[in-house]
């Protein structure tokens, strides 16, 4: 979209037209029938039209053309010329979307004025429908940890091209800000974001909601892929899309053109397709509710997004993010992380990942009282543990059954298998977390069986399979 087409039946004009634009800095396309302008258009659209109302030998006249353009390019602008212009054809002109109306013979500087005024009038309006439309989501990326920094390590490197990049992992894990951050970070940053969410809409809904449809009462109405043009469409859970809708995907990722419900004419699209998951699509093509030739398409540059168990380090860092976010946008008091609670966050299950940790920083700041730190006994499932005792703490039903060197063992193991994820695998802080000398620490380690090893780009504690055995 950054070129001129100019459509005139008269050779002469078209070229005169042509060399003036080009003089002002301007680049042209020339078209002189309405086959050759139509094949101009869906190659790539225009910046902006000079059309001729009438041309000679053509399937179409001006006013065809204009509609046609207007229907599926309603962006670019479009000046009519015609040397038998009168009111009517003017009028005519601009109820169907013409920008002006010049009648022949031209005066340049005129043609020129209406030209720049014509294009800044469409750049502007571009921008303010892109914002418009935008989910403007954060793309701030939060973290520290060997993990999280693979994932921008990676992300940084699909910036910079056009490829298509699946991304899994957990559910609540980031896979959506990953994806924004493509985004954000790319050529394509200024267009439009649009979000499928593949699993919450109605299957039988899926095909008109991403194509759009013609026909109906509303006329033209523009689906998510039309809406992304020159932007990122992001399949949020691909493995939820229905079968039938995942074979047109793939034309259109063939083509780069798709049909509305309901139309005929074909509507070219300039797309970036990131797609995430959080399910083993090989599996889903192993049971034939995925098309292989759709994972192969769209999985050109997988990236793995860790869960917030393979970065715990991260979750101080985070949670802080999220009180100063809260605070921001809600009012809730910003407040600290005592050091015990930062312990306790760094131990415990998330199911739920960073999405979870969100919500539950939240509750806390909603539910809690003063605007002091945050202490342990504040987060959720440590009112059971505490007891009804102070200074007791209650057993693992497991742990009571056992003898007491059989229970010693098996806490000191889970404890440490904690500590040194919490760590990220880093032994030197965790002996010096729990008060033992690193050669010590790495003996008790060897007698309890744990070793570490590296996963998502950071070391991680676990049993020794062979010791398992």
């Amino acid at each position: 979209m950054s070129d001129i087409l100019i459509v005139d039946d008269e050779r002469d004009i078209r070229e005169l037209i042509s060399d003036i634009l080009k003089d002002e800095g301007f680049a042209t396309r020339l078209a002189g029938n309405s086959d050759d302008a139509m094949s101009a258009i869906n190659t790539e659209a225009p910046a902006l039209m000079i059309l001729d109302i009438w041309l000679k030998d053509s399937r179409m006249d001006g006013i065809d053309i204009l509609k046609t353009v207007k229907r599926d390019n309603p962006d670019v602008p479009v000046v009519i010329i015609s040397g038998h212009g009168n009111i009517e054809i003017a009028v005519a002109a601009i109820k169907q979307g013409a920008y002006d109306f010049i009648e022949k013979p031209f005066n340049i500087d005129q043609l020129l004025v209406v030209i720049r005024r014509a294009m800044e009038t469409s750049r502007l309006r571009r921008e303010n429908q892109s914002l418009r439309r935008q989910d403007n989501g954060t793309t701030q990326m939060i973290g520290s940890s060997a993990s999280f920094k693979g994932l921008i390590s990676q992300l940084d490197k699909v910036t910079k091209s056009n490829g298509r990049v699946m991304l899994t992992g957990p559910a609540g894990a980031g896979k959506e800000l990953a994806a924004r951050y493509i985004h954000a970070h790319s050529s394509r940053a200024s267009a439009p974001f649009i979000t499928v969410n593949c699993a919450g809409v109605a299957p039988d809904r899926m095909e008109e909601v991403l194509f759009g449809r013609e026909g109906s009462d509303r006329g033209v109405e523009p689906g998510l892929l039309e809406q992304a043009h020159g932007g990122v469409i992001y399949f949020d859970e691909v493995a939820d899309m229905p079968l039938g809708t995942q074979s047109k995907i793939l034309r259109v990722l063939v083509d780069q053109q798709f049909t509305r419900v309901g139309g005929n004419d074909k509507v070219r699209v300039d797309l970036r397709v990131i797609s995430s998951t959080n399910r083993n699509l090989e599996q889903a093509i192993a049971a034939e509710t995925f098309r292989q030739e759709l994972f192969h398409r769209l999985n050109v540059v997988p990236i793995a997004v860790p869960s917030l168990e393979d970065r715990r380090e991260d979750i101080p860092v985070l949670a802080d993010h999220f009180i100063a976010e809260f605070n921001a946008t809600q009012g809730l008091p910003k407040r600290e992380i005592s050091d015990e609670a930062q312990a306790l966050l760094q131990t415990m299950v998330w199911p739920g990942n960073v999405r979870q940790l969100k919500n539950l920083v939240e509750r806390v700041l909603i539910l809690g009282d003063g605007t002091g730190p945050i202490d342990a006994r504040e987060l959720p499932g440590t009112e059971e543990a505490a007891g009804g005792e102070e200074g007791r703490v209650v057993l693992a039903g497991s742990l009571a059954t056992l003898p007491l060197r059989e229970a010693r063992e098996a806490f000191e193991r889970e404890y440490l298998l904690t500590q040194i994820n919490r760590f990220g695998g880093n032994i030197s802080r965790t002996a010096n977390f729990v008060g033992m000398e690193r050669s010590a620490l790495h003996r008790k380690l060897k007698s309890l069986g744990v070793v570490t090893s590296s996963k998502a780009g950071a070391r991680v504690a676990h049993m020794d399979e062979d010791d398992e055995d």
